[in-house]
């Protein structure tokens, strides 16, 4: 059986292995591990704290038997197109999807995901969108009108769940929904020995204290010395974009509907510094994350119209003897393309910018652009799998 993942690894620390250690308790040591993992680009609309191939290489050596890049704008996504994008790839090669979630209860996550997928909900929605709610307040309340629990909907972990397998049900995909139980807090500043966050241990870094102990061994050497990427390391590269930016690039960015991006305009062009620029987009109907990955993409050149594309192809970023098999079963179909590998398409213009820009969040010191372009996947050729 191969079970996937859909994953950040922002960074890989040891509940991450704990997932992996359990997909194998409950479905055997020879369960094939695949993760389809955020590049250089992160959900939250941030660069990644590691670059890819460093966490890819990191969730190998702790278990992970195949790594898979998310295309950028899959990981700039909503929720919902994060988790489609995620699902559509590892649907090509796996028979279950294993995420945490506050509620591990796959019975009613997938009731509240063919609730969300129902001809009545979209009609409830936009009454409650209608009284000034926010889009997510306003999801809880059309689900609680359905006579289901609204607060399935309150915590990150949940609201992702309930993507997954919404996802699941609308694409026909033969996985299984496999929730564990996400223990400790999501949002926690302070990390959990026992289950850390990735929001504390990225404070951790950026405050520059040693993460070690919340990390596998393995996944801490890969770490070791690595650079730290931040917003803020690379906010004048994002400024000089957004106040170079035309009238019509705004109008053309993702999350910029109802006149969002005439606001962020406006901002960008009167405001001193990004913080500035999305406290005065930010109200209550639009999170912030929501106006964070508006930025990004504004930064990073992603157009709607490139947000609903589908990617030609998919970079395999590392895998071990295991994943090279899975691989291997699909390989000639040429969808999932080496780390590294030329590609005659124009999408690889796409990736070479994204990678040219990512050193630029660097925080020591702008790093060399396309670094990690001239990476090859990573494959141990003597690695034993667990």
């Amino acid at each position: 059986m191969n079970v996937g993942i859909i994953c950040e690894y922002n960074p890989f620390h040891l509940g991450h292995r704990k997932q992996i250690v359990r997909i194998r308790e409950d479905f055997g040591a020879d369960s094939g591990v695949v993760c389809a993992m955020s590049g250089n680009f992160v959900q939250r609309g941030h660069p990644a704290i590691f670059d890819k191939m460093r966490r890819a290489e990191a969730a190998v050596r702790c278990g992970a038997d195949l790594v898979l890049e998310l295309p950028a704008p899959v990981c700039l996504s909503s929720a919902e197109g994060f988790a489609m994008g995620g699902v559509s790839i590892l649907s090509r090669l796996c028979d279950g999807l294993c995420f945490g979630a506050e509620t591990a209860d796959a019975e009613a996550l997938s009731a509240a995901s063919q609730a969300l997928l129902s001809e009545d909900f979209s009609p409830l929605l936009r009454e409650r969108l209608a009284t000034g709610k926010s889009f997510p307040a306003a999801r809880q309340a059309a689900l609680t009108a359905m006579g289901l629990p609204g607060s399935l909907l309150e915590t990150p972990n949940n609201i992702l769940a309930v993507e997954y397998c919404k996802a699941i049900l609308a694409q026909g995909s033969p996985m299984k929904p496999l929730p564990i139980r996400r223990e400790g807090s999501y949002h926690a500043q302070t990390p959990d020995a026992a289950n850390p966050s990735a929001s504390s241990l990225r404070l951790q870094l950026e405050q520059g204290a040693d993460i070690s102990p919340y990390l596998p061994i393995e996944a801490a050497r890969c770490f070791e010395n690595a650079p730290i990427h931040t917003l803020q390391a690379g906010e004048r590269a994002v400024l000089y974009r957004l106040r170079t930016m035309t009238e019509a690039e705004f109008a053309a960015l993702p999350f910029g509907s109802e006149g969002l991006w005439r606001k962020l305009m406006h901002a960008a062009r009167q405001e001193a510094n990004l913080e500035a620029v999305a406290a005065a987009v930010k109200s209550k109907r639009y999170t912030r994350t929501r106006i964070d990955r508006m930025i990004l993409c504004a930064c990073l050149g992603i157009t709607q119209a490139q947000m609903e594309a589908e990617a030609p192809y998919v970079r395999v970023l590392a895998f071990n003897d295991r994943g090279r098999k899975i691989l291997k079963a699909v390989k000639k179909q040429g969808f999932f393309r080496n780390a590294g590998e030329p590609v005659d398409h124009p999408y690889q213009d796409l990736e070479r910018r994204w990678e040219n820009l990512y050193p630029l969040f660097r925080v020591d010191a702008p790093g060399v652009p396309g670094g990690n372009l001239r990476e090859r996947l990573f494959y141990p050729p003597k690695f034993t799998n667990p």
